[in-house]
């Protein structure tokens, strides 16, 4: 299959706000280059012995998609450039401009395989379907992943600050909701940490195919989990299919921007008592958000960092 490359000229400070727009844009998959030399954890995750030399870093990046070759991108092109316009307001994006080309047959949806490797959030083993469980990890508390094109295989700082937030908060037999649900990681281990149901949306539809996927690999039942296409926020239909106003706990882990006007959505959505963990959210952007979940009447728990990644978690009272 061929592919139309677009090619987005930006700078490194905006990889992962570009990286996370892109997904909550529903495009399966993106390139980085860049001039930022390896760490020695990420070598030792590649098997690279010796680390390719790269010129100094001049703080400039390429970000690219791809897009299936023969279909009209003009639409989804138009959305990439409104959120490039956007986040211009909130981080250094460079030029922001797109070139367009066409690749030979690429198997990229696979490729990117050989980078995933099984690694911990504490004791918590997330573990990719393709690789083998190793024997003295058969009694670890196991996660199994297979992100496929969605986004999350719980190695970014966010979904790990979500995954110690719901560890310390959840309670046997919790309803769960989870708000761009990706690949379901954030689902699964809710299940596994001992939620009695989990309700997960996002606006892709390959991720709820991810989601479901996901939780039979962890041998959880079809019957705990239902996940929706859509858009909390501004989707009625969805809320009362949802059933928002029956949660327990509520996680996001989902953009800044989209956590601070879900939170009213969010502070509905939850029983009396009932717990919002939030990440996605960039540090400078950390007073805005809290200054929106404190106004949508919650109270705040936690305020929690993980490199320039902050977690917000609050209570409804």
């Amino acid at each position: 299959m061929k592919w139309e490359k677009y090619t987005i000229d930006t700078t490194t400070a905006a990889e992962d706000f570009i990286s996370m727009a892109l997904s909550e844009l529903g495009i399966e998959g993106i390139e980085i280059e860049n001039h930022v030399p390896l760490t020695r954890e990420e070598t030792g995750e590649m098997f690279i012995d010796f680390p390719p030399e790269l010129p100094p870093d001049d703080g400039k990046s390429m970000i690219s998609f791809y897009l299936e070759a023969g279909e009209d991108h003009s639409g989804k092109l138009a959305q990439v450039r409104a959120e490039l316009e956007g986040l211009r307001r909130m981080v250094d994006i460079g030029s922001g401009a797109i070139t367009a080309s066409q690749t030979e047959d690429i198997d990229w949806v696979n490729n990117w395989k050989q980078f995933f490797k099984s690694f911990y959030i504490d004791d918590i083993l997330i573990k990719p379907t393709w690789e083998p469980l190793r024997e003295e990890d058969r009694d670890k508390f196991l996660i199994e992943i297979d992100p496929g094109v969605s986004f999350g295989t719980g190695k970014h700082e966010t979904t790990q600050l979500c995954i110690r937030q719901l560890r310390k908060y959840l309670h046997t037999n919790d309803r769960v909701l989870d708000v761009g649900c990706g690949s379901g990681i954030l689902s699964v281990a809710a299940l596994k940490l001992g939620a009695g149901s989990v309700t997960g949306t996002d606006i892709d539809e390959a991720c709820i195919t991810s989601a479901y996927d996901n939780l039979e690999l962890n041998h959880k039942k079809r019957s705990q989990a239902d996940f929706y296409v859509g858009n909390l926020i501004d989707d009625e239909a969805l809320r009362q299919k949802a059933g928002m106003g029956s949660f327990d706990v509520i996680v996001a882990n989902i953009l800044a921007d989209v956590i601070i006007p879900l939170a009213p959505v969010a502070y509905e959505g939850l029983i009396q008592g009932g717990v919002f963990i939030t990440s996605g959210i960039i540090d400078f952007k950390e007073q805005e958000v809290l200054a929106a979940v404190e106004a949508a009447g919650f109270t705040i728990l936690e305020v929690n960092h993980q490199g320039e990644w902050v977690n917000i978690t609050a209570r409804k009272l």
